[in-house]
């Protein structure tokens, strides 16, 4: 098996290739059978299936989740 990072919602990761706004970090919003993303620099979302997904991460950018906090 290969290793892939542990994924989880609120993460925010590094792809591979950049997104057309010119950033490659996104923020995971939803996990299942494909995977929710949000694009950190301009706010697009898109959906990829989990396993092209897991292919395509290159790293994590912030390991704490981001949004809904208690404070």
């Amino acid at each position: 098996m290969s290793e892939t990072p542990h994924l989880r919602e609120g993460l925010v990761v590094r792809l591979k290739k950049p997104h057309p706004c010119g950033t490659n970090a996104w923020e995971i919003m939803r996990l299942g059978m494909d995977v929710k993303l949000r694009c950190r620099g301009c706010g697009q979302i898109v959906r990829l299936p989990r396993k092209r997904m897991e292919r395509r991460v290159r790293g994590v950018v912030d390991g704490e989740p981001v949004g809904d906090e208690d404070s």
